[in-house]
């Protein structure tokens, strides 16, 4: 019993230990357009982008008081060689609505890429669409 304790115990240790390695640092992105991720339309601006112990992603921006969490549909292994800094691919589309005269380019977050960690799939689109890619730059805590 006391080596199914201690076991356990050291097990526990483990994960624990383990966990904090899923959030990533952070990266400082400057996105020059709206966007939408997972529903959410969020404004142009300067965003703090890290993934969370929950494996999800979180957008902040500060001078507008924006923090939101959003979930990934998975794990992207990284490319050969790595990427040199940190991405976030958007998926341009045009879009007819809100006024079906004009046409306008949505942009939806794709995928994100953040140092020392694999890639998160945070939406695919079907249809035609152009990749926009913007980097960043490893921001402090």
């Amino acid at each position: 019993m006391k080596r199914f304790v201690s076991a356990a115990i050291s097990v526990g240790m483990v994960i624990a230990a383990a966990g904090p390695a899923w959030a990533s640092s952070p990266a400082a992105f400057k996105i020059p357009f709206k966007f939408e991720a997972a529903g959410k339309k969020l404004p142009a601006g300067e965003y703090l982008v890290e993934r969370t112990e929950d494996g999800q992603v979180r957008l902040r921006q500060d001078a507008k008081g924006i923090d939101v969490a959003i979930p990934s549909k998975e794990t992207l292994a990284p490319p050969d060689p790595p990427h040199a800094e940190p991405r976030l691919v958007f998926d341009a589309v045009g879009n007819f609505e809100p006024s079906y005269t004009e046409y306008f380019t949505v942009y939806l977050l794709s995928e994100v890429w953040l140092p020392g960690d694999d890639g998160l799939l945070i939406h695919a689109t079907k249809g035609a669409h152009k990749d926009e890619i913007i980097t960043g730059s490893v921001a402090d805590k």
